[in-house]
């Protein structure tokens, strides 16, 4: 019977740690995978006459895995770890059968001596479960059932990342780097506005004279937050630095320029066009927005626009999503003003692109 609540809370750093792996059959060879895949040193404790799994012998041969070649005693829990941690293992997989008494006898071990161990296919024998993981960079997603079928979880897993954008990881590194700049440059204390606590009663406050420095640190939480996936995929190193000049920072003596309104601005002239996304589905849009969406030069989006609808502009399209959130408001239309300006006065079509109903 599995645990009745969910286990997953965090993930682990495992650079360096020392895994013991008992057992030798496919199961410990993955286990061995996954633990180098994660930084950390396998050790391998199975008798010297042990029928090793193909994968297993490739990897000691490579000196990628150290073999003890032995049974496995109780003493090797605090024998065979890494000095700092005074010899003590920082994990342990048992792949052999559950109903062996060797696997109930290492899970108790553990337990007594707060060693974490995971026993297959005996989650009431493990302290922690394994995770069904996608990997993107530095972007990582993992998937567990606590125990209710491994299979199951890397299903999930591929359906989940099947319907993740393309460059998704590496969006994060670049968005991860402005988070770091911005702390840096506005000399944001630990905890303002700190995004791991998902949204707090500050997401959506209005921005106080007296705390202007926290202004870029919540336009990028809101982008995170509203942006579609596929925008936030295809940001650039560029649009980072077009990021950070919008909005100076905290020290910064530089501000953004008001809007000039320059009256004999040069021919041809385009058009600005106002439209709504309508009730939210694409197929409710109406015949006008859809030809509007597909045949502007630029658009000029809500952060609230569905997703599904900012889909249907072309590739090609620049597409800008208003930098809005409360006590921002003023700067961010002054900002698309200016962008649909500049489009105009150089002859193109621009589409501003409302949420709901566009006269509301």
């Amino acid at each position: 019977m599995a645990h009745d609540t969910n286990t997953m809370l965090a993930g682990v750093y495992c650079t360096d740690n020392i895994h013991l792996v008992v057992g030798t059959n496919p199961l410990a060879a993955a286990r061995c995978t996954a633990s180098l895949a994660a930084g950390a040193c396998p050790v391998l404790v199975a008798p010297a006459g042990a029928d090793l799994h193909y994968n297993l012998q490739t990897k000691i041969e490579q000196g990628l895995v150290r073999w003890h070649q032995k049974a496995f005693e109780d003493e090797d829990l605090f024998t065979l770890g890494r000095d700092e941690v005074g010899r003590t293992v920082d994990a342990v997989f048992v792949t052999s059968a559950p109903r062996e008494a060797l696997a109930a006898r290492i899970s108790s071990v553990c337990r007594r001596n707060r060693i974490p161990v995971n026993v297959v296919d005996a989650p009431l024998l493990s302290t922690f479960s394994l995770l069904s993981t996608h990997t993107d960079g530095p972007l990582q997603i993992g998937v567990t059932t606590n125990g209710r079928g491994c299979k199951l979880a890397s299903r999930v897993r591929r359906e989940i990342a099947s319907c993740l954008p393309p460059g998704l990881g590496a969006a994060c590194n670049r968005l991860g780097e402005l988070r770091r700049r911005i702390q840096h440059d506005d000399a944001l204390a630990l905890g303002d506005l700190d995004d791991a606590l998902d949204q707090s009663s500050q997401f959506n406050r209005l921005v106080g004279d007296d705390e202007a420095r926290t202004r870029r640190m919540r336009w990028l939480g809101q982008m995170c937050e509203y942006w579609p996936l596929k925008r936030l995929a295809a940001v650039t190193d560029h649009d980072v630095e077009k990021l950070l000049l919008a909005y100076p920072g905290h020290n910064s003596s530089s501000s953004s320029s008001p809007v000039q309104l320059d009256a004999a601005a040069a021919s041809p002239r385009g058009r600005i066009v106002l439209a709504g996304s309508g009730p939210g589905h694409p197929s409710l849009l109406t015949t006008a927005t859809l030809r509007a969406i597909q045949t502007a030069d630029v658009v000029l989006a809500d952060k609230l626009v569905p997703s599904g609808v900012l889909d249907l502009i072309p590739r090609r399209t620049p597409v800008q999503i208003a930098r809005k959130f409360p006590g921002n408001a003023d700067q961010a239309q002054a900002e698309l003003l200016e962008t649909a300006l500049a489009a105009v006065r150089s002859g193109k079509t621009v589409l501003r692109l409302k949420q709901g109903d566009p006269f509301v």
